[in-house]
């Protein structure tokens, strides 16, 4: 390759990129997903609870979900573009999603939702999934970001 080529090469991204890119893609659609079904469509497919305490609780949860996915979706796009900024984004999605993860799991075990007080053993599935997915997905991103900060801060660009 010559001087010029390698000159506008697109640079290098760390291993498992493609992954962590599927990875913010699929937390964006999801969360929208969720919100839709929740608020227009029938929120009896998503509850685990039928509580006035517990659908207060879900309800308070639509900005910093927001937060979340509009920090994936930058996150995912910084790292399309091959931007420096995507470890910033990465490191606000990752650790917004633990949070969430966090303050959704305590919930859940402090109300018994995963001893299914409804009777509906689908729900606490849904449930269980969406917090594990919520926990171990965050914990990647913001793992695979730092253990790759130095490659991503040496792109180009923010």
């Amino acid at each position: 390759m010559t001087a010029a080529a390698e000159a506008t090469a697109a640079p290098t991204l760390p291993p498992r990129s493609g992954f962590v890119l599927g990875a913010l893609i699929v937390a964006v659609v999801v969360t929208i997903a969720y919100w839709v079904i929740w608020f227009f469509v029938d929120r009896s497919i998503l509850a685990s609870a039928n509580t006035e305490s517990y659908y207060t609780f879900e309800n308070a949860f639509p900005v910093a979900d927001g937060w979340m996915a509009v920090s994936a979706l930058l996150g995912a796009l910084a790292l399309r573009k091959r931007r420096a900024s995507v470890l910033l984004w990465c490191l606000c999605a990752g650790s917004a999603s633990l949070y969430l993860a966090g303050m959704d799991i305590l919930f859940d075990l402090e109300n018994g939702i995963y001893k299914a007080p409804t009777g509906d053993w689908g729900g606490v599935v849904v449930e269980a999934i969406i917090n594990a997915a919520t926990l171990f997905v965050g914990a990647y991103v913001v793992h695979w970001a730092w253990k790759n900060r130095r490659a991503l801060s040496s792109l180009e660009g923010f």
